[in-house]
């Protein structure tokens, strides 16, 4: 990833902020890209491991259920350990965790280790954005913001494009191996540049961890994230939508509980700050209709039109590419604009997503579209980070850090599951199946567009 050098605040050197920001999204990258890139390698770990469908689903999605799970744990672990510690000791468990995976014996080992990755990624991603916060002042944390959303989009995608890639190419016979594999060297770059370059900090450790907020909240998360992951291929059986019910009781007794805690997992003045609450909500909505629109355009792809991972892959740059040109450049439009920017722009994502039903056949029109789609999310992502952490105190960095990037990956999960399901269920999954689910996303958007209306509202302090 290409260093980048940002105004800083005058205790920093530029050099050092752009080589700090270079690392910890170097990190978020790798955590996102494993994200996509199992699902490519998918088919030959099947055949080589001999994996039945439900220990291939929980390949897949354990890293992602412990990932979500334990977001909030781990951005507060970093207050009291310190963001580096914390930082660099997720990067190991990641990297460890990555080895592990590319030598694994059997299928079990291999659910096991994803998991094990899952909880190094859940340690380490929430301090990336704890690490913006702290280190990065006025212009500079929102370019910074603008960076860090064109690497969600870009780790998603290159996921799909890297996994086709080496799946193909089977290198020296390891076939599936090498998707985790890649990973190894590059986080032993990224902990050696990391002990260099990231600000030392030493924690609080006198902060309240709030054990009962953690676990009931970690509770509440895995009671939602399991079966939504795993439902569709269990053909939703009773066991989910009773985990599901249990989610919400569980949830209800978190939010009781927070507000008699006397340090709280989410401090009240984290959730209450001005623009917050709707921009999680808008976030939810708009990374949601995210995750559905790459699930499920793969599928079309690789089903419907029977292209291979690789050249399905490349469909996607042009959605990446959008999306990267957005969050890169939105700050650059008038300051009177960047709010309004926001539904505005989850209205053109839905004019994309409209537009893959009309091209569904592929084409120069199908890659207009996913453009268009990317272009719309980016402009609506990066400035919604932006309004959301503008008044949170540097000091409530973490807690606001992990409850966006949970909110983040919770969006992602529920679109997979929701609109991945809406596809799968319109039987063959042919283009009318992506019409019903483009119509959807569309009006999901809309939706996001609207909840975003009271950010247009600025207020002061």
């Amino acid at each position: 990833m290409a260093q980048i050098t940002l105004d800083a605040p005058a205790s920093h050197a530029p050099v050092r902020l752009g080589r700090l920001l270079t690392i910890i999204l170097a990190g978020q990258f790798m955590a996102i890209l494993d994200v996509s890139v199992v699902n490519v390698a998918a088919p030959t770990i099947r055949t080589d491991l001999h994996a039945s469908g439900a220990g291939l689903q929980l390949v897949i999605a354990g890293y992602t259920i412990a990932y979500a799970v334990l977001l909030i744990t781990g951005a507060r672990l970093g207050d009291r350990l310190g963001h580096r510690a914390a930082f660099q000791a997720g990067l190991t468990v990641f990297t460890a965790a990555s080895l592990a995976c590319g030598l694994a014996g059997g299928t079990g080992m291999l659910i096991g280790f994803r998991f094990v990755q899952g909880v190094g990624a859940a340690l380490m991603v929430p301090q990336v954005m704890s690490l913006i916060q702290r280190n990065f002042t006025g212009a500079a944390r929102a370019r910074a913001l603008s960076v860090y959303g064109a690497v969600l989009a870009g780790g998603s995608v290159v996921g799909q494009v890297v996994g086709g890639l080496l799946v193909s190419a089977d290198l020296f016979g390891t076939g599936w191996r090498p998707v985790f594999l890649v990973n190894v060297p590059i986080g032993v770059v990224l902990l050696v540049a990391g002990a260099r370059t990231l600000p030392g900090d030493r924690g609080e450790q006198d902060r309240g961890l709030d054990l009962p907020g953690l676990v009931s909240l970690a509770a509440a998360t895995l009671l939602f994230v399991v079966p939504l992951v795993l439902g569709h291929e269990e053909d939703w059986p009773l066991w989910g939508w009773l985990m599901l019910g249990g989610s919400v009781v569980v949830f209800a007794l978190f939010v009781v509980a927070q507000r008699r805690a006397s340090a709280p997992l989410i401090p009240g003045r984290v959730a209450g700050a001005p623009g917050m609450r709707a921009g999680l909500v808008t976030i939810f909505l708009c990374m949601g209709t995210f995750g559905g629109f790459l699930f499920s355009v793969a599928l079309h792809l690789q089903g419907g039109l029977g292209y291979s991972p690789l050249r399905a892959g490349l469909f996607f740059i042009p959605g990446a590419g959008g999306f990267a040109l957005a969050s890169l450049n939105w700050r650059r439009a008038p300051a009177r604009w960047h709010r309004p920017m926001i539904p505005a722009a989850l209205v053109v994502a839905g004019l994309g997503y409209l537009g893959l039903e009309v091209f569904e056949s592929g084409g120069v029109g199908f890659e207009v579209a996913m453009g268009l789609a990317g272009l719309g999310l980016g402009a609506a992502f990066s400035p919604l980070l932006a309004v959301a952490l503008s008044h949170v105190a540097v000091a409530d960095a973490a807690d606001a850090s992990g409850l966006l990037v949970m909110t983040n990956q919770l969006g992602q999960v529920v679109g997979v599951a929701t609109f991945g399901t809406l596809f799968l269920s319109v039987a063959p999954p042919t283009g009318h199946a992506l019409t019903v689910t483009c119509v959807a996303l569309a009006v999901t958007a809309a939706v996001g567009a609207c909840c975003a209306t009271p950010l247009l509202r600025r207020r002061r302090g």
